[in-house]
């Protein structure tokens, strides 16, 4: 049973102008973590992620949510884990500051993922393999359907998990050949052109056949020619996405978007206020066919669902290190498989914990295996860094779900 708890905040300055964009200029990696200790010494290890300030505050809401597991065995805990998730993510005190997201909700994170991380571990297997070889009926007694069961009863969801039992063989050699990876870090917003163009060719050379570049600069025509640089540089077989991160006025991003069409991104990303759905409407059908990935700044099941209702995101980037952890990951993935949407994760993790669900998400739901996002910065501080090679996750083969860090 959980005997012990740890809440650590961790927090990682990042070398000049890495994770710069329009909006965080001055970014400081941090992660409010969480450590479940039970009984046999093995510890669970899961983390919320923020920009730096406000991470004691979320490691304190974390600590709130530990505190009330401790005395439970992790496998009845996990047995009818959405419930548990229900009755914490709705205590009638800490729902007020939400509800359901903020700092309350990006601590349930922190402490969910810690529970799954555990729950692989004392199974001695890969977080992906634990749930890929789960049932349908036990993955989903993981998960809160709550205020979705309008578009997601627990019936279609386990459903929609049954559909692909049969055929999961069939797409298992992924665990083989990996999953492939993106490039997020050839543009990031600082950095000027010619450091651009280096990174772009820099990527190429590392295998990679998508990269993103950071938009939203206060004069259009910088992210028009900084856009046209990777354009060039990449050529037109590799998949380019641009990142605003919110950065734009809807009027703003009518008409830069229009512009930036020309260059052909695979994606425009984050264009305008995250909970704007109606703007995004908008914006997907001026710019179609052009398709918008939103999803870092969706804090919860509720908006999304109201994304997928609304038709105008052509990509879901859902990070568990955002919205409630890995059960409301899930959960946004079965509704999105039901939509036929593929899900792009964000990697607030640095890629850890996702490497696992995306072979979930493609093995078990059976969500296309597009890409996984691979930013770099914080490897050196994990015990088990992703490893990527020519462009691709190698699986993970260690117990949990690599998300330890190591103590300095």
């Amino acid at each position: 049973m959980i005997s012990a708890i740890n809440i650590k905040d961790r927090r990682f300055k990042l070398d000049s102008g890495a994770g710069s964009d329009a909006i965080h200029r001055d970014p400081v990696y941090s992660y409010a973590v969480t450590e479940l200790i039970d009984d046999s010494g093995i510890t669970g290890t899961g983390f919320a992620f923020t920009l730096g300030e406000g991470n004691d505050l979320v490691c304190k809401a974390a600590a709130f949510y530990a505190e009330q597991l401790k005395g439970k065995d992790i496998e009845e805990l996990m047995h009818h884990f959405g419930k548990v998730f229900n009755q914490l993510s709705n205590e009638q005190q800490f729902r007020w500051l939400g509800p359901h997201k903020g700092v309350v909700h990006l601590a349930l994170a922190s402490v969910t993922n810690a529970c799954y991380d555990l729950w692989a571990k004392k199974r001695g297997v890969p977080l992906w393999k634990l749930l890929i070889d789960l049932s349908p009926e036990q993955i989903v007694n993981t998960l809160d359907l709550s205020y979705i069961e309008d578009e997601l009863t627990r019936a279609e969801a386990i459903q929609l998990l049954q559909d692909k039992q049969g055929s999961k063989s069939e797409r298992s050699g992924i665990i083989e050949s990996g999953y492939p990876g993106y490039d997020t870090s050839i543009g990031w917003f600082s950095y000027d052109d010619e450091k651009v163009r280096a990174n772009c060719k820099k990527a190429i050379e590392e295998g990679f056949t998508a990269m993103k570049l950071k938009v939203g600069s206060a004069d259009p025509q910088r992210d028009i020619r900084r856009s046209n640089i990777v354009r060039e540089v990449a050529g037109s077989d590799v998949k380019v996405m641009l990142d605003a991160n919110q950065q734009w006025t809807l009027p703003q991003a009518l008409s830069i978007c229009k512009e930036l069409q020309s260059m052909q991104p695979y994606w425009i990303e984050e264009p305008t206020h995250p909970d704007d759905v109606l703007a995004h409407m908008t914006l997907a059908d001026t710019i179609a066919p052009i398709k918008l990935a939103l999803g870092e700044h969706v804090p919860n099941k509720v908006i999304f669902k109201n994304y997928l209702q609304a038709d105008c995101a052509g990509f879901i980037q859902v990070d568990a290190v955002r919205v409630g952890g890995v059960s409301e990951f899930i959960t946004v993935s079965l509704m999105c498989k039901k939509y036929g949407i593929p899900v792009v994760p964000h990697v607030g993790d640095m890629g850890q914990l996702h490497q696992h669900l995306v072979l979930f998400n493609h093995i078990a739901m059976g969500h296309e295996a597009l890409f996984l996002e691979h930013i770099p910065h914080l490897q050196k501080h994990f015990v088990h860094p992703a490893v990527i090679k020519n462009g691709v996750y190698q699986t993970p083969q260690v117990a949990g779900s690599t998300c330890e860090l190591k103590n300095q």
